[in-house]
């Protein structure tokens, strides 16, 4: 059962790729074009694109329901369940605002999402393994599945807002505007460089095995780097012969060597991130910003809709993401703790999330923030997400830490 679940996620992740290729085509496949011109081009190519990410959806559908049957509870139970699960939502998210805005350029933007959190989902085991006994709860079906649902729609927010500001933003000179477009690309393409590099030396089988005697105990642990060790646990010795030297030993306070490999992974995902966007820089010869803004002048887009699909989906995740990762997460916390809320970091973290959504509808409707101020937070937004579901959980330890 769990081998056709990884089968059934595998064509699921194929088909966002080819969905995407079709949406690229509905832009850019000018050789393509018919009597019918530009509009009839990008709408054909979108309903083509938009069928083959349904037919995906449904296959990554028969995942979750296959992978729930295999394992005996819902798969949200661990780092790569929860970001598959979470593509699932932002391609269910996607499916629905695309029928009520249909702009092909929104998949382009919006399907590659999924695409790299399932590849992000892939770097962390794929086991499935029992619950602990906290976690045996409906609670965690509800709590879970709900803030992914809530995040799936906040992920169509940042699509759109990403999208307005790559055209909105003007590029023929430099400016505070034109550094953060770029600072934007970079956190992605660092997130991207995480993926390549982690698959890329697991491929080539590297390890490098560290252990560390507890002060307090006397017991050893050890840890596997899968990429290369650039800072060690702290107090850590590497036993693995040969090899690349640690550079730097990481604060004490960084308890335990797992911790050490996560701040590894940390560093090392950023440093790819910037050789990336240091080559397709070198590559453009120019901000990637700039370049990416005259490709998408041949869109057409209406900016004033971009802005209000943007708004759109916020407006649906919110009450959905504070029913999931705040309510539910409160009423199971006090079942299985004792108490509904501990200022765990990813609790504080959602905490921070609910607040700055919170501010952006309010800026939104009361103060009347819209086009690039709006665009602006509906991709800060985001960033808070993933900085969560990442940096947190790779770098920083508590009760809801999945990796």
């Amino acid at each position: 059962m769990l081998q056709m679940a990884s089968a059934a996620l595998l064509v699921a992740f194929a088909l966002y790729v080819v969905g995407t290729v079709l949406y690229f085509f509905s832009i850019t496949g000018r050789m393509m074009r018919g009597a019918g011109g530009p509009v009839v081009h990008a709408r054909r190519f979108g309903e083509r694109g938009y069928l083959v990410v349904l037919v995906g959806w449904l296959f990554q559908l028969a995942f979750v329901v296959l992978r729930w049957i295999g394992s005996g509870h819902a798969p949200t139970s661990n780092m790569f369940e929860f970001m598959s699960f979470l593509a699932f939502s932002v391609v269910l998210a996607f499916l629905v605002v695309y029928r009520l805005y249909p702009i092909a350029l929104l998949g382009l933007f919006t399907v590659p999402v999924a695409v790299v959190l399932i590849a992000y989902a892939s770097v962390f085991s794929t086991q499935a393994t029992p619950l602990i006994p906290a976690l045996q709860s409906y609670w965690l079906y509800i709590h879970v599945t709900v803030a992914a649902l809530g995040e799936g729609a906040f992920a169509v927010g940042f699509a759109a807002g990403l999208m307005y500001l790559l055209v909105a933003v003007r590029q023929d000179r430099r400016s505070l505007e034109t550094a953060l477009v770029e600072t934007v690309l970079w956190a992605i393409l660092s997130l991207v460089a995480f993926i390549v590099m982690t698959f890329a030396f697991r491929a080539a089988g590297h390890e490098v095995v560290f252990e560390r005697v507890v002060p307090d105990t006397g017991m050893k642990e050890t840890t596997v780097y899968t990429l290369p060790a650039l800072i060690k646990p702290h107090g850590a010795e590497k036993v693995t012969p040969g090899g690349l030297e640690p550079l730097f030993e990481t604060p004490a306070w960084m308890r335990g060597v797992n911790a050490g490999r996560k701040f590894n992974t940390f560093v090392l995902s950023l440093l790819g991130g910037t050789v990336l966007y240091g080559l397709l820089r070198l590559a453009a010869r120019e901000r990637l910003g700039k370049r990416i803004q005259v490709w998408l002048q041949g869109a057409d887009l209406d900016l004033d809709l971009v802005d209000e699909i943007s708004y759109r989906a916020i407006a649906i995740g919110f009450p959905i993401f504070t029913l999931g990762a705040l309510v539910f997460a409160m009423i199971w916390a006090a079942e299985a703790w004792g108490r509904p809320w501990g200022w765990d970091p990813k609790e504080t973290w959602a905490f921070i999330t609910w607040l700055f959504y919170a501010a952006y509808l309010h800026l939104r409707l009361s103060v009347g923030w819209h086009g690039k101020k709006s665009a602006w937070l509906a991709v800060l937004g985001f960033v808070i997400v993933m900085t969560n579901l990442v940096v947190i959980n790779l770098v920083l330890v508590g009760l809801h830490s999945y990796a």
